[in-house]
């Protein structure tokens, strides 16, 4: 398996790391993929790929809730200097958050808009957050659509229709936690959904699959969001990890 969204740089698992990577590991997940947030932690994120190369590959992006009038430009010109200086697998995570905060929301299309950019100059997908934010987010990408524009929906948490939008603008869909949430809805359509276009995820520390909801979540727990796709989907967990690892294979090119 593979875990396509993971920030194991987090601080929540500063005490016992090594116990959480290894658990991932040992229940078969083979590579890790972490999103960059802000300059907070670049660097710890980094480190770590450095720790495990061919099994954790870093990303680079600004997240939207660290898009902030007084730093927002700053950010930008730190996240544009890594991607000159190294390789990353993806620009991300990137994207529109209105949950927190709509008086943002100018400049968040502006970095979104920016780092869609750099993505298509460089040829890399992008991986995208999106709360309370799908119609300003495709606005964007109906702006911004070109070829070598793809990518995925991190946390995919909409309805069909919106599911179908974004394949048809060249995305897969991140599935997580949520799937496995009485109130995700996402269960009730996604097996209208061809499974080439989906990617299994944990968004670890955050949105721990049920039985776990609420308490932290790892990358370990990538395996029961597989496993409520068995149930959705009528097949058996091998085609499950078949399908999505060779689907995060070839959107990161590894």
């Amino acid at each position: 398996m593979i875990d396509t969204h993971t920030h194991l740089y987090s601080d929540q698992f500063n005490e016992d790391f090594s116990e959480m990577f290894n658990r991932a590991l040992d229940r078969g997940v083979e590579k890790f993929f972490l999103p960059a947030i802000d300059s907070e932690t670049h660097r710890k994120m980094i480190d770590l790929e450095s720790q495990y190369p061919d099994k954790v590959y870093a990303m680079m992006g600004l997240h939207p809730c660290s898009v902030q009038p007084e730093s927002w430009n700053k950010e930008l010109q730190i996240v544009e200097t890594w991607l000159n200086n190294r390789p990353f697998c993806a620009v991300g995570e990137i994207g529109i958050d209105l949950y927190w905060d709509k008086s943002t929301l100018d400049i968040q299309v502006k970095a979104f808009e920016q780092q869609i950019d750099w993505a298509i100059e460089r040829d890399l997908p992008i991986v995208i957050h999106t709360r309370e934010s799908f119609e300003e987010t495709f606005e964007v990408l109906e702006r911004k659509k070109h070829p070598k524009l793809r990518g995925i929906f991190h946390c995919f948490s909409g309805n069909l229709e919106q599911a179908q939008h974004a394949i048809d603008l060249q995305f897969i869909l991140g599935i997580g936690g949520v799937v496995t949430f009485k109130n995700g809805r996402i269960d009730q359509f996604l097996n209208e959904i061809p499974l080439d276009k989906i990617v299994l995820e944990t968004d670890s520390p955050y949105l721990a699959p049920v039985p776990f909801r609420g308490k932290r979540n790892e990358s370990a727990y990538v395996e029961l969001v597989a496993g409520k796709l068995v149930d959705i989907y009528k097949t058996d967990f091998t085609e499950i990890d078949r399908i999505t690892t060779e689907n995060a294979l070839k959107l990161f090119e590894i």
